[in-house]
């Protein structure tokens, strides 16, 4: 992927990071105000007009400001993409597993504490055939599923979702990764933070965050990091 010059790389963060909070195109009179900066609204324009003729930005009506495509979260999350510090909520993460007894039971309740914090669907799989998902009801009131072809590609994944595990289980590394669009197993309108887990020494597991491409990236690789730690430290 080509590096962009300062500016743009600036407009084009910025605007990732608006549009992740606001879930509307953004403009150029709203980057101004909103970040005092020192250029015109013209200037700004002129700047999103070449990362969109460069693939980074898109505009879904003449007159309406930008999103990010697949190709400018791409470019965002290289570039910019810094893991927010670990949740302070530790101990109520702690407490909230050790109500729930059995190890199967306690990584289930430990993705239904990730699904309610991320605000994002979540997938755990204890072997290639045997998984388990929640918080999909948080996807459907999402902004990003009032679209019809992203609402089939979400109901697409749920049918699917078991074979896609059985594919991937193997290959999933122990470090946190994010896959998203055309690289995402789950589905080319999502996005997936996934990494694999280890409990009893001994079995081994994947831990998945699903959402939509417009998800806060950074807040969501810090659950996702601490969620595995607590697995580590837990079992």
């Amino acid at each position: 992927m080509e590096s962009l010059d300062e500016r743009k790389s600036f407009i084009l963060r910025i605007l990732i990071e608006e549009y992740i909070l606001l879930a509307e195109p953004v403009g150029s009179k709203f980057l101004v105000s909103k970040y005092e900066l020192t250029i015109s609204p013209a200037t700004i324009r002129h700047e999103m007009g070449q990362l969109e003729a460069h693939g980074y930005l898109f505009a879904p009506h003449p007159s309406s400001g930008r999103i990010p495509t697949e190709k400018g979260y791409e470019y965002y999350l290289e570039h910019f993409l810094s893991t927010k510090s670990q949740p302070k909520c530790k101990s109520d993460w702690v407490e909230r597993l050790q109500q729930v007894k059995g190890e199967e039971q306690k990584i289930k309740e430990l993705a239904k504490v990730l699904a309610d914090l991320s605000g994002e669907m979540v997938i755990v799989a204890f072997d290639p055939h045997w998984s388990y998902y929640t918080g999909v009801s948080q996807l459907f009131r999402k902004p990003d599923f009032a679209d019809l072809s992203i609402l089939h590609s979400l109901s697409d994944l749920l049918d699917q979702c078991d074979g896609v595990i059985t594919r991937i289980f193997d290959s999933i590394p122990n470090e946190p990764q994010i896959f998203l669009g055309k690289k995402n197993p789950f589905g080319k309108d999502m996005a997936t933070i996934i990494t694999r887990y280890t409990y009893g020494n001994i079995h081994e597991g994947i831990l998945g965050l699903l959402g939509p491409i417009r998800m806060n990236y950074a807040t969501n690789m810090a659950l996702v990091e601490h969620a595995q730690s607590l697995i580590h430290e837990l079992y």
